[in-house]
């Protein structure tokens, strides 16, 4: 299966974006989540001889999806819920991430042979970070309760910061890299804190831009278009967090959004976006299912359902870590408001709410990005070790947690929200 020319790329994608949209408007039609859909399509194509396989590049994703998908998902989050959830937010944005990257590293230490550890965390790391743009999508028009809805989002907004930092100092111990605890700790802060810093001062260059040029729409429009990508480059090229840059940036932006624009304004930039997020969250689920292929071909066929074994373990793991941890949360926040902390009543939630906040763990874009962006070389010039079995282990759990997860968790919310209303 040759990969296609740079000029067919544009026929190819033309093609793809098509089928995507057509792919939208039937699993609307026969009420199957759009985002599963799309992936079973993807597969069905790159599983197709004649057709030319598209490799998804990491760059393209993190540069040309993430800023976007980011930046929309922060603009649309209330910053008061956001501030009431923040406790339950970090403690799965970050502390999951962390438990979630060692507790993959131990099973597939043990289970899978020639796993190192440093190679472990590697994968422990790609898969630690969830996707909530593929829970939102999948849950769309279900009735989710908004605290689930803004958790989600919250969530999304900075594990992806966490689960890069904790990747590369993965990498780096398998190129390696002596690895220090205190550094990487600075390490941490200092990325996040400097992603914090550039999102905020261009938020505050752009609110004094628009204010300007307020009388005229489509300069405000092209201006919020190109600023989070813009962002994004600036944190990577001062080596701090593109993510929560990028994060900061809608946030600041929802803000001054509802204060300072006129209605007009308003209604034009959320019908711009909305098309631009279903074109991108559409392209990435297509291109998630093309993946599978590619990889199966570059692995030895005496492998294949070997490892997909190991991915479905994995991928049970995750979850249960991810079910262990949320209920933990909600326990642990019910006895900080007894206690007379500094929890307020809106920031608890249910079992209910735990139990989808858990089924919505599912992996997606960003951890196909960082497997795929896995160095081809060490710094010995020496092959990256287990590269193929790693990049294809992810893909396997990315496609397990959103293909079963995903089209249980209609039904999952639908059970909640009757019980709810019995209740």
């Amino acid at each position: 299966m040759a990969i296609i020319p740079p000029m067919e790329n544009y026929t190819v994608i033309l093609i793809i974006m098509a089928v995507m949209i057509g792919t939208s408007a039937v699993a609307d039609k026969i009420k199957i989540p759009v985002p599963i859909l799309l992936i079973l399509v993807g597969i069905i194509i790159g599983a197709v001889p004649s057709i030319p396989s598209v490799a998804l590049s990491p760059e393209i994703v993190m540069l040309i999806f993430l800023p976007p998908l980011l930046y929309d998902a922060a603009f649309n989050i209330s910053f008061k819920d956001f501030k009431t959830n923040l406790n339950t937010i970090s403690a799965l944005a970050v502390g999951l991430v962390f438990i979630t990257t060692a507790g993959i590293a131990v099973i597939v230490h043990y289970m899978i042979p020639g796993m190192s550890w440093p190679l472990s965390f590697v994968l422990g790391a790609i898969l630690s970070a969830t996707d909530a743009v593929a829970a939102i999508g999948i849950t769309k028009g279900l009735g989710l309760p908004h605290k689930t809805i803004t958790i989600l989002e919250g969530e999304s907004l900075v594990n992806d910061a966490s689960a890069l930092i904790a990747y590369r100092f993965a990498v780096a111990a398998v190129t390696g890299i002596a690895f220090v605890w205190w550094e990487a700790a600075l390490d941490f802060i200092i990325v996040l804190g400097g992603g914090f810093l550039v999102g905020f001062i261009i938020s505050r260059l752009l609110a004094v831009a628009l204010l300007m040029f307020r009388n005229n729409d489509m300069v405000i429009i092209s201006l919020m278009l190109l600023m989070p990508f813009v962002t994004y480059l600036i944190a990577e090229h001062f080596e701090v967090s593109g993510v929560i840059a990028v994060v900061v940036l809608g946030l600041g932006m929802s803000w001054l959004s509802r204060e300072k624009f006129p209605e007009k304004i308003k209604q034009q930039s959320r019908n711009f976006w909305e098309v631009n997020i279903f074109l991108l969250n559409g392209l990435i689920f297509v291109l998630i299912g093309l993946q599978l292929p590619i990889v199966v071909e570059k692995m030895n066929s005496a492998q294949v359902w070997t490892y997909t074994g190991y991915a479905a373990i994995i991928t049970l793991v995750t979850f249960g870590i991810r079910l262990i941890r949320v209920y933990w949360q909600q326990f642990s926040l019910l006895r900080a408001f007894r206690g007379k902390r500094r929890i307020s009543e809106e920031a608890l939630y249910d079992s209910k709410t735990s139990l989808i906040l858990s089924w919505s763990g599912m992996r997606g874009i960003v951890s196909l990005a960082i497997a795929l962006g896995l160095p081809t070389t060490l710094k010995n010039g020496a092959p990256f070790p287990m590269r193929e079995d790693i990049i294809f282990l992810s893909i396997a759990v990315v496609l397990f947690s959103l293909v079963g997860q995903g089209l249980s968790l209609p039904w999952i919310v639908k059970k909640t929200n009757k019980s709810r209303k019995k209740s």
